[in-house]
């Protein structure tokens, strides 16, 4: 694997350590509900990003794999 192709892997590893976090503060805390709507909008949108990010880089190395 190249030195992209690792640091590709690596943000993606990443990645998906604060989408678990992001989505388990969304799903347990209630802080979360206790939020504005507007904020609670602008986190769901942000877990949203986040999840098709790492869905792009899913893509990413998943054709490092076939090439």
């Amino acid at each position: 694997m190249q030195d992209f192709q690792k640091r590709v892997v690596d943000e993606k590893t990443e990645l998906d350590e604060k989408i678990g976090k992001l989505n388990g503060f969304l799903v347990t805390n209630p802080v979360y509900q206790a939020l504005p709507n507007a904020e609670q909008a602008r986190l769901l949108r942000q877990i949203t990003a986040m999840r098709e990010y790492s869905d792009i880089l899913g893509e990413r190395i998943a054709a490092f794999q076939e090439g």
